[in-house]
């Protein structure tokens, strides 16, 4: 949890520009004309993968690992589907908190509910985030809430089998180390898959306070 040692600003907050997607489970048919984008995009990308249209029993193979790809700058990760709850197609207005870290960049209105929002590239490499029409927000559930992590480019729904991490490798930079648990190489691509768990229970992530 990102915890923030500032007293509430009582100034209005605006509210999101419409595009947040709430993830869902995928089921064999194709997505309904009245789809949000991001779901058409998880139903092509699933059409995709298993080759064949109407053949889910490819996707359902034992051992499918189903995870959001994202890119922070050159990295390319992807976290397990299950731990990110809502994409946000476009950064909302944040309201900065005075003596919080410069990785917290505020907090944001999301349907009433106040969000934290991370600059995810800060926090990791100490670089901000440049602002794109590719630029994504990720909703990932704490302990108190919920928490907006910034990035650079949303890459889709990527899934994994067995025998895709068979050959995984341990990940060298320290800096990431405690978060990505294994890099897997899927054609030309290196994805470290990014455990969102992990990023939420470290100490320095709670601690957003100067």
């Amino acid at each position: 949890m990102v915890r923030k040692h500032a007293k509430r600003h009582a100034g209005p907050v605006a509210e999101p520009a419409d595009g947040a997607v709430a993830l869902a489970p995928e089921t064999p048919e194709a997505a309904p004309p009245h789809a949000s984008a991001f779901e058409v995009l998880v139903d092509y990308e699933r059409r995709s993968l298993a080759h064949e249209a109407g053949a889910p029993e490819q996707i359902e193979a034992p051992g499918l690992w189903r995870g959001i790809g994202f890119r922070i700058g050159e990295h390319r990760f992807v976290s397990s589907i299950a731990e990110i709850s809502e994409i946000l197609m476009s950064p909302p207005p944040v309201t900065p908190v005075p003596a919080t870290k410069p990785w917290l960049l505020g907090v944001a209105n999301v349907r009433g509910n106040l969000v934290a929002v991370v600059d995810l590239k800060q926090f990791l490499f100490e670089q901000r985030t440049h602002v794109t029409d590719r630029t994504r927000v990720l909703l990932v559930r704490q302990s108190g809430g919920s928490v907006g992590l910034l990035v650079d480019e949303l890459l889709g729904q990527r899934n994994l089998t067995d025998a895709d991490r068979a050959g995984a490798e341990g990940e060298p930079d320290e800096r990431l180390a405690r978060f990505v648990t294994e890099n897997v190489q899927t054609g030309p691509v290196r994805l470290g898959m990014f455990s969102m768990v992990e990023l939420t229970r470290a100490p320095d992530f709670q601690q957003a306070a100067i």
